[in-house]
Formats: structure tokens, C-alpha cells, sequence
């Protein structure tokens, strides 16, 4: 199972939170957020990780031509969408970096906002399920209605998003099966500062979980 900690702001805490555990790093490139990074604050971020080490930047509605200059000069391994990005755009992106992860974020408000998943599922590599805000696009601390979920088996991998903590990720796992987590207010003292007592916690809560298996996707 993936474990992605967005939001990453410190250096110091990117590469301790690597060592704890996670597969993944995420990256707030949304210059409203709380949690924005510019790509040279990220870059000085993915130099101190280890390689195997995912370095995903998280968008809204920005262009193709922003999304791709920020990949290559943070050197992300991935892009996720977290705005109101179509199919189509989605499968523009995936063809101009197809060596780059793309996932989509759903920010699910009721069960009929998951009717979307099915067109996007060819276009990108990853979902992600996160709860909707009307004004905030992630980071809410909000969780979903997991037991909602239990029928929601997409044909890609998909992260489970939406108030995960240390406190409540294995009462989300026993009913979900997800292909990964992912937390950011969950592990924070405040927006992009994390807490690392929470995030290693988070991975000794993990460990009594049966299917936890760190794991991470390459593309070729």
C-alpha cells in the first residue's frame, strides 16, 4: 500500500517523513493554499530524498504548459489534479508526460459524484477520493463517508483521502481497501508544518494493519 504525505513544505521534514516510511511526497502547487510551494522550494525538497521516493505536485485548473515547466524544474514524478480538470484534459497530459504519474482528485460530495470516476479512469493512472469543501480544495480535515465507499472498485489504483489521522487510518482500512493513503492535515501543528510524532505514529498504527505493505508505481 502507498502512504503519500502532502503538503510538504520543509525540507528537514520532507527527507524525516521519507525515512519514516512514506512512498510518497505531495506538493501544493496552488499558489492560494496555505501549503504552496514554488518549484525551486520543491526542488530543494526532492534533492534530499532517496530516488524510490514518489515527488508528486498537486494542481487546480492551472495549464498544461504551468503543469509541465513545474514538473521538470521540481522534478516531480507525478502530477495530481485537484480541480475541475476533464477527461480530456487529463488524457492531453498523460500523452505529453506519459513517463509521469497522473492522478485525478474526486472531491466527493455524494455517492453520485463517484458516477464520474468511469471517465476518467482511462486517461490517468491513479484516483484519489478526497471530501469536498466548498471552498477549500484539500487539507480540510474532513472525512468521507467510508462505509459509502465499500462498493467503489475503479479499474485503476486509487488513494483514499479526507481527514485521515493516526487516530482513525485503520478504522478507515477495515472497511476500505484502498491502493493507498494519503494524509496532510492529519500529521500537521499547522497548514505545511508537520508534526513527525504524528507521522510516526501514523506508520505504528500502520504496522498492526495485515495488508500494510509499503509499495510504489514506477512508469517506464
Amino acid at each position: 500500500m502507498r502512504i503519500k504525505i502532502c503538503g510538504i513544505t520543509k525540507p528537514e521534514q520532507g527527507k524525516a517523513i521519507a525515512h519514516l516510511g512514506a512512498t510518497a511526497l505531495g506538493f501544493i502547487c496552488v499558489s492560494a493554499s496555505p501549503r504552496y510551494v514554488t518549484a525551486a522550494q520543491i526542488q530543494t525538497v526532492v534533492e534530499q530524498l532517496p530516488s524510490h521516493i514518489d515527488r508528486i505536485g498537486v494542481f487546480a485548473n492551472a495549464t498544461r504548459e504551468e503543469i509541465e515547466q513545474t514538473v521538470v524544474a521540481a522534478n516531480l514524478t507525478g502530477v495530481q489534479l485537484h480541480g475541475n480538470e476533464s477527461p480530456e484534459f487529463c488524457r492531453q497530459l498523460l500523452e505529453s508526460m506519459p513517463k509521469v504519474e497522473l492522478v485525478k482528485a474526486l472531491r466527493v460530495r455524494t455517492l453520485a459524484d463517484l458516477a464520474i470516476a468511469d471517465t476518467y479512469t482511462n486517461w490517468v493512472d491513479t484516483l484519489l477520493l478526497d471530501a469536498y469543501h466548498p471552498q477549500q480544495l484539500g487539507g480540510t480535515g474532513k472525512t468521507l463517508d467510508w462505509q459509502s465507499l465499500r462498493q467503489f472498485e475503479p479499474s485503476c489504483p486509487w488513494f483514499l483521502a479526507g481527514g485521515l489521522t493516526p487516530n482513525n487510518v485503520l478504522e478507515a482500512l477495515t472497511q476500505l481497501r484502498p491502493s493507498g493513503i494519503d494524509l496532510s492535515s492529519g500529521v500537521e501543528r499547522s497548514p505545511g508544518d508537520k508534526d513527525l510524532q504524528k507521522v510516526a505514529s501514523l506508520f505504528e498504527q500502520l504496522r498492526k494493519h495485515t495488508d500494510y505493505q509499503p509499495a510504489k508505481i514506477l512508469k517506464t
